[in-house]
């Protein structure tokens, strides 16, 4: 139990420690990481259901659900995506980049995906006041997003810090099987949910190439970044699902 312990110490304000933290704990962490992403997708699914029984205008209760989910997460993802975008766009070497990242500070290049990232998904979860349950799916995929990025050949770009931890730690059959699972689900909903589900999937594939050629492999920044992409790129699809009913 310690691995769930972990993944939910570690992933939201929960204050559930882990009696023993080690390396074989923190690579449990991650392959438990998509039920905690069910736990967090079920409170803002109860929060959107609620603002939609009030019938809050479905922008504002988009930003009051995404609010809650910064809250819950300690704001860690969307940081990661912030860092790894900044990352992503300096010049130089590997090591400047990993620099940047490391730097902890906001540049233009953050600053537009924060907006942009932020922005699609309270426009997406207002449209689904109906169907509240397509946001537990996008949270879960997001943390299947973690699974993928530390699937087996795929190195840390530092010998340090979480990526070191977890790096190459997933086998391909558990990578698979939560991604298997997150588009059985999202097909219950609708095909455009489980097509958003692919299409997150092939995006974190590309997406992992890149870190790995730009920054030498995953750190930390990059595993958040993964989650907020793969979770918007479900959330327009579910979106768009429930706008063809």
């Amino acid at each position: 139990m310690d691995g769930l312990r972990l993944a939910v110490s570690w992933l939201t304000v929960f204050p559930l420690p882990a009696r023993q933290v080690d390396d074989r704990a923190c690579r449990q962490a991650i392959s438990f990481a998509p039920l905690v992403g069910a736990l967090v997708g079920g409170l803002g699914a109860l929060l959107l259901w609620g603002l939609s029984a009030l019938s809050a205008p479905p922008l504002l209760a988009g930003l009051l659900v995404v609010a809650l989910l910064a809250l819950v997460t300690r704001g860690m993802h969307v940081d990661g995506l912030a860092d790894t975008v900044d990352g992503l766009g300096c010049y130089g070497p590997p090591e400047r980049a990993l620099q940047v990242m490391r730097d902890g500070g906001a540049g233009p290049f953050a600053v537009v995906a924060l907006i942009l990232a932020i922005g699609v998904q309270a426009v997406c979860i207002g449209e689904l006041g109906q169907t509240p349950w397509a946001l537990v799916l996008a949270c879960v995929t997001g943390r299947a997003a973690f699974v993928l990025c530390c699937r087996t050949g795929l190195p840390s770009a530092r010998p340090e810090g979480m990526g070191a931890l977890v790096a190459g730690s997933q086998p391909l059959w558990l990578v698979i099987g939560w991604w298997l699972a997150a588009a059985a689900g999202a097909a219950v909903i609708s095909p455009a949910a489980a097509g958003g589900v692919l299409v997150a999937a092939a995006a974190l594939l590309l997406f992992t190439h890149h870190v790995r050629g730009r920054f030498g492999g995953i750190t930390g920044d990059v595993l958040g970044a993964a989650s907020e992409l793969a979770t918007t790129i479900v959330l327009v699809g579910a979106t768009l699902g429930s706008s063809q009913f």
